[in-house]
């Protein structure tokens, strides 16, 4: 079981009856949020070819040679900052939307999980489903 996986399992506790996640089941979720939060712009293949791309003002990347660029190996830490974008850096410029604060705005919990908690499940849910579609 990799790290991420296991973060993944750990800290996704929002989005599923329990912590305990299958691989399988991670994944799924991760896709499910990948095409709420990531389709409209990166397209529903990853390739940078969504439906609001062309009204970006920027190039929306693939992003499916994420490890690639980074010489086979996932850059975690990186995607991880540049979805959550709250700690300032925008690599993105004002494009990217900050999503640590959108997904923690809305965070509900039935279980008692802080809101931190929610958002930072559906980040490494969308972070793994990232992670399985590299070429």
């Amino acid at each position: 079981m990799n790290v991420l996986f296991s973060l993944a399992v750990g800290l996704c506790v929002s989005l599923a009856p329990t912590a305990l996640l299958s691989q399988e089941r991670a994944e799924e979720l991760g896709k499910q949020e990948y095409t709420v939060a990531c389709a409209g712009c990166h397209g529903e293949s990853a390739m940078g070819d969504g439906p609001l791309a062309g009204l970006l003002n920027i190039s929306t990347p693939s992003l499916l040679e994420l490890s690639q660029a980074n010489g086979g190996t996932f850059p975690y830490e990186a995607v991880l900052t540049t979805i959550d974008g709250r700690d300032g850096v925008r690599a993105h410029g004002s494009s990217m939307p900050i999503w640590g604060e959108r997904f923690q705005s809305s965070a509900t919990s039935q279980r008692g999980e802080t809101a931190e908690m929610v958002a930072r499940g559906r980040i490494l849910s969308l972070i793994y489903h990232l992670q399985s579609i590299q070429k």
